[in-house]
């Protein structure tokens, strides 16, 4: 059985079906966004290796992907200060795919930020 080949219109056929996304672009790459947010694209960064993704999340969450899976997760320089990590499509299963755009979307919607700490002492 042949693995089917995940492109960015297999991301904007799943990312779609999600609540509020849209389709736009981000710095002229073809991006998906919820809310007006960009939450996944395609990268244009030299350092970004083809056929990759851009995947907008927490940095544990990243820390945590690229720990399990290097192969089909990695971090070029360029990003390391971004909450993004870079995907390999070809590596890549259908339903991580569904997955990691459903967390994406909620992580930029603000269904998974965690909420900062309060000094001590202030009032609200």
């Amino acid at each position: 059985m042949t693995k089917k080949r995940i492109t960015f219109e297999t991301v904007r056929k799943i990312g779609l079906a999600l609540p509020d996304v849209e389709e736009g672009t981000s710095h002229g790459s073809p991006a998906l966004k919820v809310r007006g947010k960009m939450f996944t694209c395609v990268p244009i960064h030299r350092s970004a290796e083809a056929d990759s993704l851009a995947i907008r999340l927490d940095f544990a969450q990243r820390d945590e992907l690229i720990a399990a899976e290097p192969g089909i997760y990695y971090l070029p320089d360029h990003y390391v200060k971004y909450p993004v990590v870079l995907v390999r499509l070809s590596r890549l299963h259908e339903d991580t795919l569904r997955d990691l755009l459903a967390m994406s979307r909620s992580f930029m919607a603000g269904g998974k930020h965690r909420p900062l700490r309060r000094k001590a002492g202030r009032a609200r």
